[in-house]
Parts: C-alpha cells; sequence; structure tokens
C-alpha cells in the first residue's frame, strides 16, 4: 500500500511541476493556433524557445528588471510569428505543419551555434542561476521549507490509513464528477440553457474539493523560494489562470467567433468581407505570445537549453490538447496535468514492479512514452473529441 501511494504522491508532484504548468500555458496558445483556427502549427516549441531566450539573455546581458525581460521575451515571440506567418498562413493543412516544424528547429539550431556560445551557452545552454535570482528575489513567502496543505493526514486523525483511503476515494470521485458535471454545462452552454454563473460556481467547487482532498492524502513539502520551490510554482499557476482568463474573454467574443468561422469554412467567411489573412495572422501572434510565456516559465525552475524545448515538447503539446480537448478552455490543463502526471504514473509503477532485469530504470521512461503514444492513437481513433471537446463543434478543416 505504501508502494502505491509512493506512486500517487510522484505522480501528483509531476502535475503541479512548474515546467507542467508551462506547458498548459504553451497548450492554451496551440488551442487558439489549432483548436479554434484550424492552423495545423507544429513549431510551438520554438515560440517558447525564442520566449525563454529573449527573457533569460535580456536578463543576463542588459540586467533588465523582469517587466522588461518578459516584454522583450514576448517582443522576440511577436517578431518570430511575424516574419514565419506573412510568407505561411496562406498554407494549409500538412505545408504549414512543415513549414512551422521547419522554422522551430531552425531557432533550436541557432540556439545550439558554437559562434553564439556567449549568448544562448550553445549546446550546453545558459544555468538558471544565471538569470533566476531577479525572480528569487521578488518572492514575498517566508525563506523556509513548507508543506502545502497543514490539514493532511499525517497531521490529523492521528495519522489514520483509513482517513487516507476514504479521502483518496472521495479524491477520485470528485474527479470522475467534475468531468461529467463539465461535459454536461459545456452541452448545455452549446445549447443556450442553464445559468453561467451555477456553471461556474458548481466547477469551481468541485475543483477545490479536488485539490483539498488530493493533499490532504499527499501532502507535499518545498522549499519556498528556491529554482523547484513554491514561490515558482505559485506564480506558474497564477499565469496559467490568468491565460484561462484571457482565453475565455478571447474565443467568446465576436473575434473568437470568427476564428471558429474560419476553421468550419474560410471561404464562407471571405466571402463576409472578412480579411481571412489578417485574421489568421492575429491568432499566429496570440498563441505565439502564450508559448513564449509559457517558455519563460519553463526556465525559471532549471536551466535553459535549447534541445529541451525541440520537436518533442510540441508533439506532447498536441497530445496534452486532444487529450483534454481542443476548442474547450479547460481541455488544455486537463489534458497536460493528466499527460504528464499519467507519464510518471506509468514509470513510477514499472520502476516498483517490474524487475530491473526485464525493464531498466531508462527502459521504464521509454515504456511510459510508448504506452502514452499507444493512448493517444486510440483517443485519436474512438473519441478526436478528447475528454472536454464535443464532436459537433470540432470539425477541424485543415
Amino acid at each position: 500500500m505504501d508502494t502505491i501511494l509512493s506512486i500517487l504522491n510522484q505522480s501528483l508532484r509531476a502535475a503541479i511541476d512548474p515546467g507542467t504548468a508551462a506547458v498548459v500555458i504553451a497548450v492554451i496558445g496551440l488551442n487558439i493556433h489549432f483548436g479554434f483556427t484550424g492552423l495545423l502549427n507544429m513549431g510551438q516549441a520554438g515560440f517558447m524557445l525564442v520566449g525563454a531566450y529573449g527573457f533569460a539573455i535580456s536578463i543576463i546581458e542588459l540586467d533588465a528588471p523582469i517587466p522588461l525581460a518578459v516584454l522583450i521575451g514576448l517582443g522576440a515571440a511577436l517578431l518570430l510569428a511575424l516574419v514565419l506567418g506573412v510568407p505561411t498562413l496562406k498554407l494549409r493543412g500538412d505545408y504549414l505543419a512543415i513549414v512551422t516544424i521547419s522554422a522551430a528547429e531552425i531557432v533550436r539550431f541557432v540556439g545550439r551555434l558554437s559562434m553564439l556560445e556567449d549568448f544562448t551557452g550553445g549546446a550546453l545552454g545558459l544555468r538558471g542561476v544565471e538569470y533566476n535570482r531577479p525572480f528569487l528575489d521578488l518572492s514575498f513567502l517566508p525563506d523556509q521549507r513548507w508543506t502545502l496543505s497543514p490539514i493532511n493526514y499525517r497531521d490529523s486523525f492521528d495519522g489514520s490509513g483509513l482517513a487516507r483511503g476514504l479521502v483518496g476515494v472521495l479524491f477520485i470521485a470528485l474527479i470522475v464528477a467534475t468531468v461529467l458535471v463539465v461535459r454536461r454545462f459545456r452541452a448545455e452552454r452549446l445549447a443556450g440553457t442553464g445559468s453561467r454563473l451555477i456553471r461556474f460556481a458548481v466547477v469551481a467547487g468541485l475543483i477545490v474539493l479536488m485539490v483539498l482532498a488530493a493533499f490532504f492524502v499527499f501532502p507535499i513539502t518545498y522549499q519556498n523560494n528556491v529554482g523547484q520551490g513554491w514561490w515558482v510554482r505559485l506564480v506558474a499557476w497564477s499565469t496559467v489562470l490568468v491565460c484561462l482568463m484571457i482565453a475565455a474573454l478571447l474565443v467568446r467574443s465576436p473575434w473568437g467567433r470568427l476564428l471558429r468561422g474560419i476553421r468550419e469554412d474560410e471561404d464562407a467567411i471571405r466571402s463576409l468581407g472578412k480579411n481571412v489573412f489578417a485574421m489568421k495572422m492575429q491568432a499566429l501572434i496570440i498563441g505565439g505570445l502564450f508559448g513564449a510565456l509559457g517558455g519563460m516559465i519553463f526556465i525559471l525552475a532549471s536551466t535553459l537549453q535549447a534541445d529541451s524545448m525541440g520537436r518533442s515538447l510540441t508533439f506532447f503539446a498536441y497530445t496534452a490538447l486532444l487529450l483534454g480537448g481542443a476548442a474547450t478552455i479547460f481541455g488544455p490543463v486537463l489534458g497536460t496535468v493528466l499527460f504528464y502526471g499519467g507519464r510518471v504514473l506509468l514509470r513510477e509503477t514499472a520502476n516498483a514492479y517490474v524487475p530491473s532485469s526485464i525493464m531498466s530504470d531508462t527502459e521504464t521512461e521509454i515504456f511510459s512514452l510508448i504506452v502514452v503514444g499507444v493512448a493517444l492513437m486510440l483517443l485519436v481513433i474512438f473519441r478526436p473529441q478528447g475528454i472536454l471537446g464535443d464532436k459537433r463543434e470540432l470539425k477541424i478543416n485543415v
């Protein structure tokens, strides 16, 4: 039993990791590209890398304050979107995918160039201590170790295993209930029935109960003000919340409805006198800015290395988006958390129960990716709309 709970604890740690939050932000941008506009952008990792380099280099070389460094990183992503979008947005389908993935690889190889080693660190990259100290100095948290949720099974009910088990069952039930309720409320929204305020309150309440139950069963302790501490997690997930609000406002506006129209039939939108190219460019820029912001969060708790944001990260982002549900607001969050948490769950389970003579630690990591890949194939075949998506809405014409 202790082994199972340890595995679940490791999975939860991966789910709340700042790197997971960074990918959520990038997936929100990818959702604007692919889910709402139908742009098959396979180079979102390139936007993340450009934003990360702009942020880190401006701090190291220019000693820029954090707000200015963020603006420089976003400006670099804006420039990339313009350079990439002007000649390519008239392409569709696999042609656009080829161009965007090639552009992302060009960015990655430029970051690895030895002639730029003084700025980008070359293949070895830039160490986090070179650029994250100004960010850590902004922390208002006390400099100590802290356990998230002081109300946990260790400090309550005398550490009763029964209490932990009961709350664990409640946690699983809340997950299932949240998914079912979200799907039902989404159907009500598409049908134009029910109250939006009530829907939001119910979903928010279920999520809060689920989080409290999770951290009751799995108390997690970190140092507050280090690269992998609570401060970076607080900022990362707060940024996720802000990005979700911005994305919700955008896609539910008249502009967002135009994006859906372009996704469904851009010739019909063009016949109404709308500039489809300009709309696609706007979507590419906004989604790229989300990607750049995700890249900045991604490097706050680690080093900036070009290969860490290569094409595999874009594929992971697409996997998370399809898992949670494209063209949904909360799909990027749910899909990314399940993807990264599920990978760790598979890896740790294999490490714990499969003898090393059959599968080494390195092979268990590969095994987890294989299982995730097979699961994605089955998902695309049998439920292409993902967990939260609606098949009636998701008719992407790329």
